[in-house]
């Protein structure tokens, strides 16, 4: 599509907006009363609900269905729980689940632990602009990208006389008198290897997310603290921390919802293959490769279901806060 057509249609999907609105306030502008008022909300509110059940609810509700079916695209049938059964009886899933475990336990506790120590640490220094920078670089690379510059660094060759490693981490192990070790291959070890790519973009995230909230700590609390004597550690553990709870939790929250959806790193580095799949991968994977939509759309289901209870919390503590 051309330059021109894109913004003909842009064109007109904008004139499209102002002359729904122009005629919904036509149409309800007579309406004085507070009955013509909720008319008149409902005639601003309906559109938009509309396109709430047909381009979510609608798939959600479909999604959910088709868990429960089983056979090929074209021949499907009523099979109940067996696809979940599946996802949680195979062996093969099993251990998928288990990966998509150790992802989102260590992912945000440990982005966020480096994130909020290296925001305390390079708070008010002189170099505070740069060591930031630094550690926030990641964050620019797309995760396709960051896969592609971590299979460099755990690139393996087998250990020869004469032979240079490529990959840094191997090259630095044999600068040490070590054998080369082959890190997207070695089971289970590969998937920590692969959670070590997300950790390394998402501590730059957290420490932004987390300094920002540091340097909105009352100047006036600080010093009441150090009057009391109050310094380092039991600085950190009992004013810091409970100051910026709600950054945390904020930060934790979204670092756990892009780790139950990661994929690009697994399909970059190794194609889900060696025992590193987690559950988008296997999605992607049953859908669209084995073209079992019945476990897949299971499988959308539980990512679902584990992301609900993590945005549900997530809300309650923001209202709870906004009650202050």
């Amino acid at each position: 599509m051309t330059t021109p057509e894109k913004l003909i249609q842009m064109v007109i999907a904008v004139a499209l907006f102002f002359g729904v609105m122009a005629v919904i306030l036509l149409l309800t502008q007579g309406l004085r009363s507070r009955r013509g008022e909720r008319v008149q909300a409902a005639a601003f509110v309906g559109p938009a609900l509309l396109l709430i059940c047909v381009g979510l609810l609608y798939p959600a509700v479909l999604t959910v269905w088709q868990s429960f079916q089983g056979g090929s695209t074209f021949t499907q049938e009523f099979v109940g729980l067996d696809n979940y059964k599946t996802l949680f009886t195979n062996k093969q899933e099993l251990q998928v689940l288990r990966n998509t475990l150790f992802w989102v336990v260590l992912t945000p506790l440990v982005s966020t632990g480096i994130g909020l120590v290296y925001a305390v640490l390079v708070d008010r220094s002189r170099f505070e602009k740069f060591a930031k920078a630094l550690l926030f670089l990641p964050m620019a690379i797309s995760m396709v990208g960051a896969s592609i510059i971590w299979k460099f660094v755990y690139d393996y060759k087998q250990t020869a006389p004469g032979v240079d490693q490529l990959g840094l981490a191997n090259q630095m192990l044999e600068w040490i008198g070590l054998d080369a070790y082959n890190f997207l291959l070695k089971q289970p070890w590969n998937t920590f290897f692969l959670i070590v790519i997300l950790i390394w973009i998402q501590a730059g995230f957290a420490m932004t997310i987390l300094s920002a909230s540091i340097k909105a700590i009352p100047d006036d609390i600080v010093e009441a603290a150090r009057l009391d004597g109050v310094g380092g550690m039991k600085m950190f553990r009992y004013i810091t921390v409970p100051s910026i709870r709600p950054s945390l939790i904020v930060v934790l929250t979204t670092i756990t919802i892009a780790t139950l959806k990661v994929f690009d790193i697994v399909q970059t580095a190794t194609g889900g293959n060696f025992g590193t799949s987690v559950l988008a991968y296997e999605f992607y994977r049953q859908n669209f490769v084995s073209g079992n939509q019945g476990l897949a759309t299971a499988i959308a289901v539980v990512i679902f279901l584990l992301i609900t209870p993590v945005v549900v919390y997530n809300t309650r503590q923001m209202r709870k806060l906004e009650a202050r």
